[in-house]
């Protein structure tokens, strides 16, 4: 089959590799119709991965059909349309009997709880995707709900909404989202479900504030984004900030800018081993302070209804639709944060 693999920083190739097959009875294969870069892809494109290790598919975001399962898979069958949430969870353990696949019991390393960040488990930038523990790991895709909306449903907007969900947001409160890719943009979306009545949003792209006002967003403006928040909540402070970037600076942010009393939940991916976390200014400011990795199998029962009835709308992040074939240019657009890019999608039939 064809997939992208990964040789090294700023180095993807579209080529040929093996076709996954059912090594284990409760594996299934699904071949992949719609597959996503995620900004956290990035990540390993910039040679800043889980693993030093190269040659593999990378992805974890991807819609499909089933072609194959195991004798003991007894939800799916072949011709099942379904979506493949990116954290990995397995049908032994009970935390991932409740959802909670990101704390999977019987994950030995990061790398066995996402698709695409080592050879362990090659990613869903590929024509077919072998999915192990398959009746856990696939969710079925109910009429009504676009490839587009289903692969920003595998990670992004899950995440946010985990974002929201653990910055406890109430009714009428202020959000700050930072950070205004795909995440940002769900969690904006998220935030106005919850309840809040205003979002602010930041980020250095021009062209992502603006798209976001489109979504209701109030952009922070200048090169000053605390004293322009400050500002914009006469001196008050947002109720809550969600982090979307996961950078030092823009967590520093998050902390300087949110209220007294306030709570900040961080979901951009940091890597830092050495933040420099003020814990003054926590104490002094009674802040609440959350970080996490979500485990999109749990938030889905809320986020796919939401969906269904357009309460929200997952396809909005969408900006590109290229060829698997393209898809070393596809992360160099995605990469170089060119006008008009948010969320790339993939067709692997072309």
């Amino acid at each position: 089959m064809k997939a992208l693999t990964y040789h090294g920083p700023h180095d993807i190739r579209f080529e040929d590799v093996p076709d996954p097959a059912v090594t284990s009875p409760t594996d299934a294969v699904i071949q992949v119709t719609t597959a996503g870069i995620c900004g956290s892809d990035l990540h390993i494109y910039g040679g800043h991965g889980f693993t030093p290790e190269t040659g593999y598919t990378p992805g974890h975001e991807c819609v499909g059909v089933v072609t194959d399962t195991g004798d003991r898979v007894s939800r799916f069958k072949p011709g099942d349309r379904v979506l493949v949430p990116a954290s990995v969870g397995c049908t032994l353990c009970g935390t991932c009997a409740k959802g909670l696949t990101a704390r999977c019991e019987r994950a030995q390393a990061p790398t066995d709880l996402c698709y695409g960040v080592s050879p362990h488990l090659p990613g869903s930038q590929a024509q077919f995707l072998a999915v192990p523990h398959a009746d856990v790991n696939l969710v079925h895709l109910p009429e009504g709900i676009s490839d587009e909306a289903a692969v920003v449903l595998t990670d992004n907007a899950p995440t946010a909404w985990y974002g929201c969900r653990r910055a406890r947001i109430q009714p009428g409160e202020t959000v700050l989202v930072i950070g205004l890719g795909p995440v940002g943009l769900m969690a904006a979306q998220s935030a106005f479900m919850m309840g809040a009545a205003r979002v602010l949003g930041v980020d250095l792209v021009a062209e992502r504030r603006a798209f976001a006002e489109t979504l209701g967003v109030e952009p922070v403006e200048g090169e000053d984004a605390r004293t322009a928040v400050r500002e914009m909540t006469a001196g008050r402070g947002p109720d809550a900030v969600v982090e979307a970037v996961g950078s030092d600076a823009t967590i520093g942010l998050a902390l300087k800018t949110v209220r007294q009393a306030g709570r900040v939940s961080v979901i951009g991916v940091s890597q830092s081993k050495a933040f420099p976390f003020h814990m003054g200014l926590a104490q002094i400011k009674e802040l609440e302070f959350a970080i996490g990795l979500c485990s999109i199998h749990y938030e889905l029962p809320a986020l796919i209804p939401l969906a269904q009835a357009g309460r929200i709308t997952p396809e909005a992040v969408v900006s590109h639709r290229l060829g698997l074939s393209e898809g070393p240019a596809a992360y160099e657009l995605f990469h170089s944060r060119a006008a008009g890019v948010r969320k790339i999608l993939l067709d692997p039939s072309r």
